[in-house]
C-alpha cells in the first residue's frame, strides 16, 4: 500500500486484532552477527539495574501487511556443544527439538519432562519502532529501529488492542495517528529483567505532519526476510546437529534422536557467572536476550 492508502486504512485495526488472535512468525536475514546488527535497538540498564527508554511502534512497511513478525528457536547446551538455531515451527515445518521435546514428554518421566522444559522454544518478535527518548544512547532519538522483544512485552501490546475492562478504549499501537507511545521501563527482579511496569502513554500522533510521519515510513525495514528460507537449516541438518549435540559425538552413528542415549542434564554445568542467564531460559520476560547471550558464549568456545 501507498502512504495515502496506509492513512485511510489506520493500519488496519481489525486484521491487526485478528493477527493477534491467531499468532504470527522471525530472525535477521543479514548476517551472523545478529546481535551486532546496526537496525537492532536494545534498551540498556543503568548502574542501578534499571532501564528506562520511550519509544513508538510502526505500522507496517511499504508492501507488507503486518507491522510485526515472531520467530521461534532454540538454544541450549549439550555434551556435544551448542544448539542455537532458528526453529522450522516458525514456517509451520517439523522440527527435529519440538519433536524429540514431544517424545521426552510423552514418556512421563520427570527427568525427562526436565530436559524437554530445558529446550523448549523460545519466541522472538520483531517491529519496527521510532526511538522517542533513549537516556543512555541519545544518538538514537529519532530513529527507526527494529525491537526484538518477547511475550511480555507483546502481552502489552495485547492489552492495549484488547483491554479487559469496560472503561479502557482500545487503541492501535501501531498507528501513526492514533497510536501511542510506549514507555519501556525495566527492572532487575531477582536477576532477570522485568517489565511489568511498563505501559502506554496517552494517544497521541506521532509527529505533527503528514510530511514528517510519512519520511518516518519511508525509513522502515522490511520485516518479512527475518522469515526468509535462508534463516532456517534443513530438517536432517538439524537433526544431525541435535545428535551430535546432545550425545556428544562428531559422528551421525545413530539412525534417529530417539536412539541417542540423552543425559540426565542437559549440558555441562555453566560457570556461576553464566548461571542467570541459564536460570532465566525457564521465564519469558527476556528470552530474546538469553538467546543472544548464548549465541555469543558459543561462538567464543
Amino acid at each position: 500500500m501507498d502512504f495515502e492508502q496506509l492513512k485511510q486504512s489506520r493500519s488496519n485495526f481489525d486484521s491487526l486484532t485478528k493477527a493477534l488472535e491467531q499468532n504470527l512468525n522471525p530472525e535477521d536475514s543479514k548476517s551472523n552477527n545478529k546481535y551486532q546488527d546496526d537496525r537492532i535497538w536494545k534498551p540498556e540498564l543503568d548502574k542501578t539495574g534499571n532501564g528506562y527508554a520511550v519509544i513508538r511502534f510502526l505500522p507496517a512497511s511499504e508492501k507488507e501487511d503486518m507491522p510485526w513478525i515472531r520467530l521461534w528457536s532454540h538454544a541450549f547446551q549439550g555434551p556435544g556443544g551448542w544448539y542455537i538455531e532458528n526453529s522450522l515451527t516458525t514456517t509451520g515445518a517439523k522440527d527435529p527439538v519440538s519433536e524429540e521435546n514431544t517424545r521426552l514428554w510423552n514418556t512421563g518421566v520427570d527427568s525427562d519432562k526436565d530436559i524437554a522444559r530445558k529446550r523448549k522454544r523460545k519466541l522472538s518478535y520483531y517491529a519496527n519502532i521510532l526511538v522517542v527518548s533513549d537516556p543512555k544512547h541519545p544518538e538514537n532519538e529519532g530513529q527507526v529501529k527494529i525491537f526484538k522483544f518477547g511475550k511480555k512485552i507483546f502481552d502489552k501490546i495485547t492489552e492495549a488492542m484488547q483491554p479487559a475492562f469496560e472503561d479502557e478504549k482500545a487503541i492501535n499501537p501501531f498507528d501513526f495517528w492514533e497510536g501511542a507511545n510506549f514507555k519501556l521501563k525495566i527492572r532487575k527482579v531477582d536477576g532477570f529483567w522485568n517489565y511489568d511496569k511498563s505501559e502506554f502513554e496517552p494517544v497521541s500522533k506521532v509527529k505533527e505532519t503528514d510530511d514528517e510521519i510519512k519520511a518516518i515510513w519511508s525509513k522502515q525495514f522490511a520485516l518479512q526476510p527475518f522469515l526468509a528460507a535462508t534463516n532456517f537449516k534443513p530438517y536432517d541438518e538439524l537433526k544431525e546437529k541435535l545428535h551430535r549435540v546432545i550425545s556428544g559425538s562428531g559422528t551421525t552413528g545413530a539412525s534417529s534422536v530417539s536412539q541417542v542415549e540423552l543425559p540426565s542434564t542437559e549440558a555441562t554445568p555453566l560457570k556461576s557467572e553464566e548461571a542467570p542467564a541459564q536460570s532465566s531460559m525457564q521465564g519469558d520476560d527476556d528470552e530474546d536476550d538469553t538467546l543472544s547471550y548464548f549465541s555469543k558464549l558459543a561462538e567464543d568456545e
